[in-house]
């Protein structure tokens, strides 16, 4: 496609918070059944196996410092469509953490014959469960395919935070999430200008027709 590369997409902010980070003598974080030593590590295993160490750089999803999850959909005129799905990630992750933003199906999908999906959230949890592929398989309602989704998520985890936004290859589009409100963006043919559509939690889905 022409596009130059690599590039270094480290801002002096993110390298300035790395290195108090490491200088502070912390270890990768999001290790599981371990405990710190000095409480930021390094880490020993756990004898009961059931600490969880979470991460220092934890931000509530409710701030408005963590929106660094951005999915989108698009149909051309000729019905094409596409979709992906750019993260930020875990902040400090262990090496070797793949989360749901590289997993076909996870964090997005789509099909020329039916639509697209996109997914944020608990990557960790979500990618276990495909949701953006299970939406594909669920059939042409949006709303129904992404009520299904989170529904199928929170009966195993029901403590989990995600949302989905699904879109049929006629427009339609429709969202749900579990443990937040979500927004999604939409801008179509006739519309003057992008609208907001925001999905409360047990909604049981948004949808909109085209």
């Amino acid at each position: 496609m022409g596009l130059p590369g690599p590039t270094d997409l480290s801002s002096p902010e993110s390298i300035a918070q790395w290195n108090k980070w490491r200088m502070s003598a912390c270890q990768p974080n999001f290790r599981k059944n371990v405990l710190p030593t000095n409480g930021c590590g390094p880490y020993r295993p756990s004898d009961s196996g059931d600490a969880v160490i979470e991460s220092p750089a934890y931000v509530d999803v409710e701030s408005l410092q963590n929106h660094d999850t951005i999915s989108m959909a698009v149909i051309d005129r000729a019905g094409r469509i596409a979709v992906g799905t750019s993260t930020n990630g875990a902040t400090f992750k262990i090496p070797g953490r793949v989360g749901d933003g590289p997993i076909v199906g996870s964090s997005a999908y789509a099909d020329d014959e039916v639509g697209a999906c996109g997914a944020t959230g608990d990557g960790d949890i979500m990618m276990r469960f495909l949701p953006c592929r299970r939406e594909h398989e669920a059939g042409r309602n949006p709303e129904h395919a992404a009520s299904n989704a989170m529904s199928r998520i929170a009966r195993k985890y029901p403590n989990f935070v995600g949302a989905v936004f699904a879109v049929n290859n006629k427009g339609a589009h429709g969202g749900a999430c579990h443990g937040w409100t979500f927004q999604y963006s939409v801008r179509a043919i006739g519309m003057h200008d992008v609208e907001v559509f925001t999905v409360k939690p047990r909604d049981g889905g948004l949808h909109h027709p085209i």
